[in-house]
């Protein structure tokens, strides 16, 4: 099934010409839960991966040998959805709830190193004759792959993420890899993907307010306060307010949709914008690709396809179970001079 993206509540361009300079687009993914298979794009599904190509480990120092195992959330999962998709009596049982507790143990793994190689975990892989807005890769790849490492204990702070992307030629693979290696646990749930099709769908974007020139940024910034100033006096006349209506804004009804998506802007909304320069050549980046946590909100909802508006916000907006952060979204950036030059990224 298709996701089509319904027309944006109003003409963004009719109120803010300028803003026709700055369109650009981006491809929502759409991952719903499926079983792809290795020759499709897709999230939490199996690789294309040689059988004879040495499997993406992390070897960065830090605790991995204590978390929940892969297979016990995959079943947490099944369980729990199951239980209240149930028209009869929904929500787990009492026997349920104890496998449930069961399945959110804590193993250990005696003797673990904190350098021991790590496998990291495969978290998609998309093809570009799918993906519209995914940028050519080095030399004619065509299949970009994308991994992490299941625990957020990286860097200085022992906070960061441990990302690895790999670019390949798609007919030069040939016996594919069928099992590939896993980590044994992780030290959170939400790296964990369950397996999604893609229903890849481009649509118009515009960039994040805080990068367009002053001037319109201000405008864009009255606009959306005398939005707001209307919907309190309206609230005030109606004497209710169940929080499920926000007021229409730049950022979130119309300029960068959520979800997981290819190309286009990223947003700044938790930090100020940073630059995101190549580290190698110095040239500004572009986005390659937005992993994130929902794929619509609770507030206007005014992103949520055509085909799911009779879908759950609580149960539905998270098909692929991964989360960033503390519900955010990754931004991962590429050189555009050279995709082979070291990716970055950011946390939103």
């Amino acid at each position: 099934m298709t996701r089509t993206t319904p027309a944006r509540p109003l003409d963004v361009e009719a109120l803010f010409p300028e803003l026709a300079t700055f369109r650009g687009t981006t491809t929502r993914l759409h991952p719903r839960p499926g079983r792809p298979d290795a020759s499709a794009s897709s999230v939490g599904g199996p690789l294309l991966w040689p059988v004879d190509e040495p499997w993406p480990v992390c070897g960065e120092a830090h605790g991995r040998g204590r978390g929940r195992r892969p297979a016990d959330i995959h079943r947490y999962r099944r369980v729990l959805a199951s239980a209240w998709s149930r028209e009869q009596a929904p929500g787990p049982t009492d026997e349920e709830r104890k496998l449930l507790d069961e399945l959110c143990r804590e193993h250990r793994l005696p003797g673990a190193s904190d350098t021991d190689p790590l496998p990291m975990i495969a978290l998609a892989q998309l093809y570009r004759r799918d993906v519209p807005d995914l940028r050519a890769g080095p030399s004619d790849c065509d299949l970009l792959q994308v991994f992490w490492c299941p625990f957020d204990a990286h860097g200085p702070g022992g906070y960061d993420l441990e990302l690895h992307l790999r670019w390949r030629r798609s007919w030069e693979v040939g016996e594919v890899l069928t099992v590939p290696p896993q980590p044994l646990v992780v030290g959170s749930d939400g790296f964990v993907p369950e397996p999604c099709v893609l229903h890849p769908e481009q649509v118009s974007t515009y960039p994040f307010a805080g990068l367009l020139p002053e001037e319109l940024c201000a405008r864009i910034d009255a606009w959306e306060e005398a939005l707001e100033e209307d919907a309190l006096e309206e609230e005030a006349e109606q004497a209710a307010d169940d929080g499920t209506n926000e007021p229409l804004g730049y950022q979130y009804d119309l300029s960068i949709p959520p979800g997981w998506r290819v190309g286009g802007f990223a947003s700044w909304h938790t930090t100020d914008p940073c630059p995101m320069d190549c580290l190698t050549c110095a040239t500004p980046m572009r986005l390659l690709l937005t992993i994130d946590s929902s794929e619509w909100d609770g507030g206007s909802g005014s992103w949520k396809p055509l085909e799911d508006q009779d879908q759950s916000t609580h149960r539905c907006a998270t098909p692929t179970e991964v989360t960033v952060g503390r519900w955010g979204e990754l931004n991962i950036f590429a050189c555009p001079d050279d995709p082979e030059h070291p990716h970055r990224w950011s946390i939103q």
